[in-house]
């Protein structure tokens, strides 16, 4: 029952079924495709406690819910009427390409991201038993487990014949059919045979066919979907209905296969073979900078959906060079993370932090990073970067030990088994795990030291610098302009001019130097006055005066003096969310008719203490 309530609130706040046009879900992510994008509400998702984040981009509306994503799916799936992921033909809309790129590539990798980790993880983990001596490669029991990792990769065309085939808008099984061709046995067959003459060997209608061996490959058969799925479009505007169902497929299968051998095939085996040649010259050119740049920014990629690019990049190399050097890159990039959040688990004293902090960090380790930065580092923002730079360094060094993987998986524990060799255990490993090492232990280490400013049992939070008409931020969350506001009270400006927070946790700090004005008796809510004469309420929640002081703690007085940064009230965020309140936070600026303008962050997400979050001109 709690997954059809985070469905129907999702759908609720989504525009409903008729708003969606294709939805999907990766390892921590429902990722919807919109007809209208601006009847969805992703402020009023974001105030649900059991939603990590929400992220719009790459043409995708995402909904971060973390390990149980997989439920909350199947749950819109049943409350929407869903029996497949596309519920809509695509509408044409107008987006930049590199967001149609993104979406294209994580339409057709996303819905076998997990299989395609887990076959990768059983190729590694059978690569360490060869090497420490466990499993015999001749052997029944190592036969029946390599063809079971084997079988995705080796039939890939197929899948992603699939796959590409429902995000381009044709029929998923006529383009599987065309992958299907690809990796056919004859094909393979005469592949050999073409290679060991040494020359072409057949024709079609006079036309010699330049066989390859396309078995693992990615880009040919994208593009042959593609091309089928344009075809079988147009074929359908031509055939009348009573013979559509199979001249239109017969047309599309006669056509695109023998086009994908003489033209398309090769062309995309060129192209994916310059990717991989590009990428390389890159990497030997300066192995440790690559490294410390991926290792740097991959998880900035995560949270805006761009590491989907580099997805084709990483099992292209795979299949064209039979290694590759770009994943293992991105193992500093993850255990960063995990080490910040492991630095917030022994550092923070706050209990729900602690719990999120253990949970962010188990399922850090095996990959998902996700409920780490959203709900751990990136809000106490220090921690974040401390992981990126950690990150980096640990990326140098794995890049100058040119670590390298053997098959494609998710980025985790397992990645060190699928970075043996068959030749065993050699510096190129050590490296790895040296680097990654590294990273964890830096990030957890700096965190630890400073990745928390306040100091819990003291009152003060580390602070920007700010003028003396800038109001910094009082706490973390999400901004909401005032207009948006439930309280028509607020949304009117009665009370002066402002802006709302959501807030992410539960503290509220001083804002500025000045002085404690007024302090309600329930506590929900403080009057604020600055050395330079700013009147400022900050009002927790609406309706929370109804608590009568319950979950709210005060540690300032009325008539106290502060300084940026000191604690002024804490409160029970998620006592206050299950007892029905909306926890918005109008910040008012009571008395801005004495003001000219009153500016607000352009910033979507603010920490407290951060960078001004008002300003006043006078």
């Amino acid at each position: 029952m709690q997954y059809q309530e985070i469905a129907r609130d999702i759908l609720a706040q989504i525009g409903g079924r008729e708003n969606i046009v294709n939805l999907v879900h990766c390892a921590t992510r429902l990722r919807f495709k919109l007809k209208e994008g601006k009847r969805a509400n992703a402020e009023v998702l974001k105030k649900n406690p059991d939603i990590i984040m929400v992220v719009e981009s790459g043409g995708q509306f995402q909904v971060v819910i973390g390990n149980h994503v997989h439920d909350v799916y199947n749950a819109v799936c049943d409350e929407a009427g869903i029996s497949d992921e596309t519920v809509a033909p695509p509408t044409a809309e107008k987006t930049n390409p590199l967001n149609k790129l993104i979406d294209i590539i994580s339409g057709i990798f996303t819905p076998f991201l997990g299989v395609m980790a887990a076959s990768g993880i059983l190729k590694g983990l059978l690569s360490l038993a060869v090497v420490c001596g466990w499993l015999a490669p001749n052997s029944g029991t190592y036969t029946l487990w390599f063809a079971a990792s084997d079988s995705l990769f080796y039939f890939f065309p197929l899948v992603l014949g699939y796959t590409a085939g429902k995000k381009f808008g044709g029929s998923p099984f006529l383009t599987m059919a065309i992958g299907g061709a690809l990796a056919h046995p004859l094909v393979i067959q005469a592949f050999q045979a073409s290679h060991q003459a040494g020359a072409t060997t057949e024709h079609f209608l006079g036309i010699p066919i330049t066989f390859i061996n396309y078995s693992a490959s990615v880009i040919p058969i994208i593009f042959a979907a593609w091309v089928s799925c344009w075809l079988e479009k147009r074929f359908n505007k031509i055939f009348p209905s009573a013979v559509r169902n199979f001249f239109t497929p017969l047309f599309c299968l006669a056509i695109t296969v023998p086009l994908t051998f003489l033209l398309i095939g090769p062309a995309a085996i060129w192209l994916s073979q310059l990717l991989a040649q590009a990428y390389q010259a890159i990497y030997v050119f300066m192995p440790w900078l690559a490294g410390a740049v991926i290792g740097g920014i991959w998880q900035v990629c995560v949270i805006f959906g761009l590491h989907w690019g580099l997805v084709p990049l990483m099992i292209n190399n795979l299949s064209v060079l039979g290694h590759d050097t770009l994943a293992p890159l991105l193992l500093p990039a993850v255990t960063g993370q995990v080490g910040s959040t492991l630095g917030v688990l022994l550092r923070t004293r706050d209990k729900k932090m602690k719990v999120l902090a253990g949970s962010a960090f188990t399922a850090g380790i095996f990959g998902i990073t996700e409920p780490a930065v959203y709900g751990v580092t990136l809000p106490n923002r220090r921690p974040f970067i401390f992981g990126c730079i950690s990150g980096a360094v640990g990326g140098a060094i794995v890049g100058l030990c040119h670590s390298s993987v053997y098959s494609f998986g998710l980025v985790s524990v397992f990645t060190f088994a699928q970075i043996i060799p068959s030749a065993g255990v050699d510096f190129t490993v050590w490296g790895a795990i040296i680097g990654t090492a590294v990273s964890m232990v830096l990030a957890c280490a700096m965190t630890c030291i400073s990745g928390l400013p306040r100091r819990e049992g003291n009152t003060t939070v580390a602070v920007a610098v700010a003028g003396e008409n800038d109001i910094l931020a009082p706490m973390s969350g999400t901004v909401l302009a005032m207009d948006q506001v439930t309280d028509t009270t607020f949304a009117s400006g009665l009370l002066g001019q402002g802006t709302a927070i959501i807030p992410l946790t539960g503290q509220v700090i001083a804002p500025f130097h000045g002085e404690v004005a007024s302090l309600f008796q329930t506590r929900h809510a403080i009057g604020l006055l600055s050395e330079s004469g700013i009147e400022v309420l900050i009002h927790i929640g609406i309706d929370t005066v109804k608590l009568d002081g319950q979950y709210f703690i005060a540690h300032v007085k009325m008539g106290d003096k502060i300084k940026p940064g000191d604690l002024l009230i804490e409160f029970d965020r998620q006592a206050i969310l299950d007892a029905g309140y909306d926890l918005t936070t109008p910040v008012i600026i009571s008395n801005s008719e004495d003001y000219t303008a009153v500016v607000r962050t352009s910033d979507q997400h603010i920490i407290q203490g951060g960078m001004p979050f008002l300003t006043v001109t006078r």
